[in-house]
């Protein structure tokens, strides 16, 4: 396929949604979504088949546009400076198309592995740490909330700004995004309302640290899943999705968004709801149809869903509520490209 013209800054896909097959699915669509023109491609991070570095190398290999960005990794499964050589080695391998995002986890899943929980005051004090390092300091006796460490040196003829983004939800995290970090990962399914008060968010809290608001990207993440799509996959991608973050995380987004919590009391009550986890990844079509019936509509309308002009206008709807930029979610590239298509046509 012949690369498009002009690259979509402001647009952008998480390769290998939800659980691939196999880890190599990324090669074609990274290779289609730079193709496409595609600004970004996300990389989130779950351990079986999609550790972060390994991936984001295999990205890097295969593209020669496509800004190749982690969303998210943890700060705190790598010692910072395995995490500053990654990020340096990604930046020497494409040319500067890599950005470190960082995001908090989940702290069920953190409890079980044994892996700390993630503070805001930890993200901080890491990302000061990445930004000393491509500085070429030699960090000497630290002692923050990230860690103590008695040096930390990457490489002294640096003089480089290492772009990193942060995965953020609730206000104290999106106000450290507007500290400190480049670019802002919202969550999926937050309502217009939701979104833009995040926006506003990040840039005063950007602008109060005397920073440019406009420097600091926010990402919106939308479930884009158009009705080209099959009626089996929708379901897995809206509902199945939706379904498995109201089980890891659900009085959080409910709370965030505004949403009766004795609604997703019911929800998370029901046999099928409580007894399958990872509804996105395992559930039967027959299983997410019982649960379409228990979700509200309104929940699932923080999506771009229908035409594929009916898909951009809802994309073009979250840049006028503030978002700097979209990641298609839950979307392969193939099953993008009408909408990219449509998105081209409409900007032309």
């Amino acid at each position: 396929m012949a690369a498009s013209d002009s690259v979509l800054e402001n647009l952008g896909f998480y390769t290998l949604a939800g659980q691939p097959a196999s880890s190599r699915d990324l090669v074609q669509e990274v290779t289609l979504g730079d193709a496409l023109g595609l600004g970004s491609v996300f990389i989130s991070e779950r351990y079986n088949k999609k550790e972060a570095a390994t991936l984001s190398g295999a990205a890097g290999a295969v593209s020669e546009r496509i800004t190749i960005q982690t969303g998210a990794t943890n700060h705190n499964t790598r010692h910072p400076l395995v995490t500053a050589g990654f990020a340096r080695t990604m930046q020497s391998l494409t040319g500067g198309r890599f950005v470190l995002g960082l995001g908090r986890g989940v702290a069920m899943l953190q409890d079980a592995h044994g892996i700390p929980r993630i503070t805001t005051a930890q993200l901080e004090d890491f990302a000061g740490i990445m930004r000393r390092l491509f500085r070429g300091e030699v960090i000497v006796g630290h002692d923050g909330p990230a860690g103590s460490w008695p040096v930390l040196r990457l490489d002294t003829s640096l003089d480089e700004h290492l772009p990193m983004n942060l995965v953020a939800f609730g206000p104290q995290t999106l106000k450290l995004a507007g500290r400190c970090f480049d670019e802002v990962i919202l969550h999926t399914f937050f309502t217009d309302e939701t979104t833009a008060r995040a926006v506003r968010t990040v840039k005063e809290a950007a602008e109060q640290a005397g920073r440019d608001p406009a420097s600091v990207k926010v990402w919106s993440c939308f479930a884009t899943v158009g009705d080209h799509v099959p009626a089996d996959r929708r379901l897995m991608k809206l509902v199945g999705r939706l379904a498995t973050y109201l089980q890891g995380y659900g009085e959080l987004l409910a709370r965030t968004n505004g949403w009766d919590t004795e609604v997703l009391k019911r929800i998370l009550a029901d046999p099928i709801v409580s007894g399958v986890r990872g509804l996105d990844i395992i559930g039967t079509t027959e299983q997410l149809e019982h649960v379409a019936t228990l979700i509200p509509e309104e929940w699932l309308a923080a999506a771009a869903t229908g035409s594929p002009q009916q898909c951009v206008k809802a994309i073009q709807n979250q840049f006028d509520l503030g978002c700097d930029g979209v990641i298609m979610h839950g979307a392969t590239p193939a099953e993008l490209a009408p909408i990219v298509a449509e998105y081209r046509r409409v900007a032309a």
